[in-house]
């Protein structure tokens, strides 16, 4: 890991990464209560890691690194996405974007409201999707 990525990734979790870590798992815990819950939760749990993570990550389809559609990346997915999104994944996003354009009054904050975003379009459908590490050139 780059020494960048460390300090970026560290003032990250200070500037709201916690809190948002915290809630995906809050998500996934809750998803759990039901046994149809459970491929939430765990898309939750991924995705909350990287929450509190995210510089040198990103969260790719399924499908492009399997090379072939699964549960998640097929029409049960877009199902799963359909009521992922009613259920936790406008609130989700609705806090990232909140945390974005707190990030984005000072020009220091551009890069953490930018992974905010980029956060919020994966908590409208994450689903399928998993969570890879860039390796450093």
């Amino acid at each position: 890991m780059s020494v960048l990525r460390l300090i970026f990734n560290i003032l990250w979790f200070v500037m709201g990464g916690f809190i948002m870590g915290v809630l995906w798992w809050l998500a996934g815990i809750i998803s759990f209560v039901s046994i149809i819950g459970i491929p939430f939760g765990r898309s939750c749990f991924v995705i909350g890691e990287m929450a509190f993570w995210p510089f040198g990550q990103d969260a790719v389809n399924r499908r492009y690194i399997n090379r072939y559609d699964d549960i998640g990346t097929g029409g049960l997915g877009i199902l799963g996405n359909i009521i992922w999104f009613l259920c936790f994944g406008v609130w989700l996003a609705l806090g990232h974007i909140g945390h974005a354009i707190v990030c984005f009054v000072s020009i220091i904050g551009i890069p953490f409201g930018i992974q905010h975003l980029k956060l919020a379009l994966l908590t409208l459908a994450p689903i399928g999707k998993t969570v890879i590490s860039r390796k450093t050139v």
